[in-house]
């Protein structure tokens, strides 16, 4: 799939800005460059050293289209491995595509997306997985997934797999030796030791495989409903929370008849909180329409905020204990959050009270005023809490890639067959069967075992010029 020709595409932002990057790629790359490139200094690109900067212009024959710097990288010391040329130029469209246009005439052509990406990845600039980090390293917005994805770039990831994979294969082969000196009857490989190792993998397989959990919620945010009753201040607190007036508040019941989404970064962690309609019978077409929304959103949170107005609560208790039951029961796995809004209107008995009654609920509860602001930073600090960061702040290894969790499962079923193998003393040559698939999908994870489909799927996700 190694390409020598010689790729150009924009690397920074498409539109106007203050600077734009232009970046080539290819055998060629230099040689290109240096065609449409006059130094201030007379400078030949092709003769200067690699991670070079070098100030001039681009020409088009006699026309002079920008003043600009160029970096020159020489392969396979450059991020491709390949000889690599970064045009840092004006941030103008018009002469951005001036220069793309002149250098495809002298010989480039236009790149695909995360082609660049590729070509590390073939000439072996970087494993699969630490190629796929690149593409979440440059899509993360939040602290949190900014972190994972650079301890996969650097390779976190990849090394613990790699070094499994690698003790694994030497058992492997000892027991295909096995094989070979079938008639001879003769044990090359210690069955106890394989056997520590294969206890060892699938710890390390199983909490990898766990991790998924908290990694995916990480790189793709936590989806969170805001339900209950019409106008007990879920358009308020939704303000309250994102500290701006997203939602419109009216002490009209049913003014929100559509849901309203926005996303919230708390310590790290992005949240997506979701406005929903009022629950309650109604003939209102529209409404009805909201309400149905709502559960549909219901549906598709992970964490569920049950908001209920504190005053109406002690007026009628037992409708909004039914109404929570009714929602514990239809989502018996969703996370579910109680939170009692406007207490700044309640004495310190009246609130010990509703305490006392939500108890019975078994569910978590936090007391706040949305319209006061009280209490808005102690829910805050509860969101975070459904989410275990403890192995993000102890820098440890984080699945968030479906299809390493994917590899990681198949894997991890694999190796359970081998230890099966061991304990029932199944011949060697079904058990290596088993022990190849599982070096088939540890494989696939870093790129050891790959083919054009898998690298076309992975690198048209990513964005044209990186």
């Amino acid at each position: 799939m190694i390409n020598q020709d010689s790729i150009v595409a924009l690397a920074t932002p498409s539109g106007a800005g203050a600077i734009a990057i232009i970046r080539i790629s290819g055998s060629d790359a230099i040689t290109i460059g240096n065609s449409v490139f006059k130094s201030i200094k007379n400078k030949d690109l092709t003769k200067q050293k690699t991670h070079t900067l070098h100030l001039g212009h681009i020409v088009d024959d006699t026309k002079t289209l920008d003043e600009v710097l160029v970096s020159v990288f020489k392969g396979p010391n450059s991020y491709t491995g390949e000889n690599t040329i970064e045009i840092s130029c004006h941030g103008s469209t018009y002469i951005q595509q001036q220069i793309i246009q002149l250098l495809l005439r002298k010989g480039c052509r236009m790149a695909d997306a995360g082609e660049f990406t590729l070509r590390a990845f073939l000439n072996g600039k970087l494993d699969l997985s630490q190629a796929e980090a690149v593409a979440d390293l440059v899509s993360s917005d939040n602290e949190a997934s900014h972190q994972i994805a650079m301890q996969q770039m650097r390779g976190g990831f990849s090394n613990e797999i790699a070094k499994l994979r690698e003790e694994l294969l030497n058992f492997a082969s000892l027991i295909e030796l096995e094989l070979d000196f079938a008639e001879e009857d003769v044990a090359f490989a210690d069955r106890t030791q394989f056997y520590e190792l294969l206890n060892r993998i699938e710890f390390v397989l199983k909490r990898l495989i766990d991790s998924f959990a908290v990694g995916n919620v990480i790189k793709n945010g936590i989806p969170v409903a805001i339900v209950g009753e019409p106008n007990v201040g879920k358009s308020t607190l939704l303000n309250a929370l994102l500290n701006e007036e997203r939602a419109i508040v009216s002490d009209i019941a049913g003014t929100t008849r559509d849901t309203i989404e926005d996303e919230l970064v708390i310590g790290g962690i992005g949240f997506r909180f979701i406005d929903t309609a009022g629950i309650r019978e109604t003939k209102d077409v529209v409404e009805s329409i909201g309400i149905k929304k709502t559960f549909e959103k219901i549906e598709q949170a992970q964490l569920v905020i049950y908001l209920m107005d504190a005053l109406k609560f002690q007026i009628s208790s037992t409708a909004f204990i039914v109404e929570i039951e009714k929602i514990k029961n239809k989502y018996p796995l969703k996370e579910i959050l109680i939170v009692c809004n406007k207490i700044d209107q309640l004495s310190p008995e009246q609130l010990q009270n509703i305490r006392l009654e939500l108890e019975t609920l078994n569910l978590k509860q936090i007391f706040l005023s949305a319209k006061a602001k009280i209490g808005v930073d102690d829910l805050k600090n509860e969101l975070l809490s459904f989410v275990n960061t403890g192995a993000l702040r102890n820098n440890e290894t984080i699945v968030t890639n479906t299809r390493h969790y994917d590899s990681l499962l198949k894997a991890l079923d694999e190796i359970m067959k081998v230890k099966f193998g061991l304990e029932t003393n199944l011949s060697s040559d079904l058990m290596a069967l088993d022990i190849r698939e599982a070096l088939y999908h540890f494989g696939m994870i870093t790129g050891q075992v790959t083919n054009d489909e898998l690298l076309g799927n992975i690198f048209a996700n990513f964005c044209i010029g990186k």
